[in-house]
C-alpha cells in the first residue's frame, strides 16, 4: 500500500495551524497553554482528514493525556488505516521564552509500519550515509568519526557533530573535543537535530546523544525518506519503565534498532516552523495572512522539500 499523495496537503495543513496556534504563545512565558493550544488545533483538524487513525506517538498515556493520547482513534473513518505520531508542539520552552527552533510535527505510516515507542529515553545515531557499516551505535565515538571521515573524505576536524547539550552527554563531548571534532550544541528539540543530517546546508555530518524515544521515531520517519541511516536504542531509567515496555510488546529491552525496525513501507513527514531554526524559519505574520515554512517528505513519491504556506489568519 502506498499513501495517496492527496494526503500531503492535508497533513501540512494539520501542522501549519498547529504552529499558528501556538505562535500567539510566543514570549508569553506560558509553556502549558502553548501546548494545549497546539494540541487542540492538530486533533481538531486530523479529525477532518478521511483516514481511521490511530495515535502511536503522542502526549502520552491515556490517564497522562486527555487528547492525542496513545491508542486513541483519530479521523473522521473514512479511509485508509494509518499510524499516526505527533508532536504538535516541539520545544514549548523555546514558545515560551521566544528561542529559536519550536517546530509542529506530525509523521504518518502504513498500519502497523510504525513503533509504537514508549516515554523513555533512546541513545541515538544517525548521519547522511549509505552504508550501513559507517557508524554504529556500538561502535565508539573515535571509530564513529574515523569511519565518517573516511566516507566523507573529510578530516576529522572538518567535520560537525550535532548533539543536546546536557550533562549526560559530558564524556561524549569530550572525546569529540579530543578529536578536533566542530560541536554543534543544541539545547532542546532532538527531532530537528537529527534532521540537520539531511541537507548539506546545515553543516551537520552526524548527531549523536541520548533523548527521547518518542522523538526518536519521529526524526526516523524524516530519515527514510531521506534514506539516511539512523539508529536507537532505548534506555529504561526504572522497573516501571520496563514493565510498560514489556507491556507494549518489547522483548529485548537492550535491542539496538535499525531505521527499517522504526518506520516501514510509506509514509509522509510534516514539521512546521513556528520560532525560526536551524532548520526552518518560523511563522511570520502579515496582516491577515500568515506564513509558514514546512519541512515535508512522503517517501513513495521521493518528495523532500520545504514548503512556503500563505493562509488568511
Amino acid at each position: 500500500m502506498t499513501i495517496d499523495q492527496k494526503y500531503i496537503n492535508q497533513f501540512l495543513n494539520v501542522t501549519s495551524k498547529a504552529a499558528l496556534a501556538s505562535f500567539y504563545f510566543i514570549g508569553k512565558k506560558d509553556k502549558i497553554g502553548a501546548d494545549k493550544a497546539a494540541v487542540d488545533s492538530m486533533r481538531t483538524e486530523l479529525n477532518k482528514i478521511d483516514i481511521k487513525g490511530e495515535i502511536v506517538i503522542g502526549e502520552g498515556e491515556l490517564d497522562k493525556a486527555p487528547m492525542l493520547y496513545i491508542g486513541e482513534k483519530i479521523g473522521n473513518k473514512n479511509g485508509p488505516e494509518i499510524d499516526i505520531a505527533v508532536d504538535p508542539l516541539e520545544g514549548t520552552n523555546f514558545v515560551a521564552y521566544n528561542l529559536p527552533g519550536a517546530l509542529s510535527v506530525i509523521a504518518i505510516a502504513e498500519k502497523n509500519h510504525l513503533f509504537k515507542a514508549p516515554e523513555t529515553y533512546m541513545e541515538k545515531i544517525s548521519a547522511n550515509v549509505k552504508e550501513k557499516e559507517v557508524i554504529d551505535l556500538d561502535f565508539s565515538i573515535k571509530k564513529n568519526i574515523h569511519n565518517l571521515s573516511e566516507y566523507l573524505n573529510k578530516k576529522p576536524e572538518a567535520l560537525t557533530a550535532c548533539i543536546m547539550d546536557r550533562p549526560r552527554h559530558k564524556l561524549i563531548i569530550e572525546e569529540l573535543y579530543k578529536l578536533k571534532v566542530k560541536i554543534k550544541l543544541i539545547t532542546d528539540g532532538d527531532v530537528s537535530g537529527a534532521l540537520l543530517v539531511t541537507d548539506k546546508k546545515h553543516q551537520v555530518d552526524i548527531f549523536f546523544g541520548i533523548g527521547g524515544g518518542p522523538e526518536g521515531v519521529l526524526a526516523a520517519a524524516a530519515l527514510d525518506a531521506y534514506e539516511c541511516i539512523f539508529q536507537g536504542r532505548f534506555l529504561f531509567e526504572t522497573d516501571n519503565d520496563k514493565v510498560r515496555a514489556r507491556n507494549m510488546g518489547i522483548k529485548n529491552l537492550k535491542k539496538k534498532y535499525e531505521l527499517n525496525e522504526i518506520i516501514s513501507g510509506d509514509s509522509i513527514f510534516c514539521a512546521t516552523g513556528i520560532t525560526s531554526g536551524d532548520l526552518l524559519n518560523g511563522i511570520i505574520v502579515k496582516g491577515e495572512d500568515y506564513i509558514s515554512e514546512t519541512l515535508v517528505t512522503h517517501k513513495s513519491s521521493k518528495l523532500k522539500k520545504i514548503i512556503k504556506n500563505k493562509e488568511k489568519i
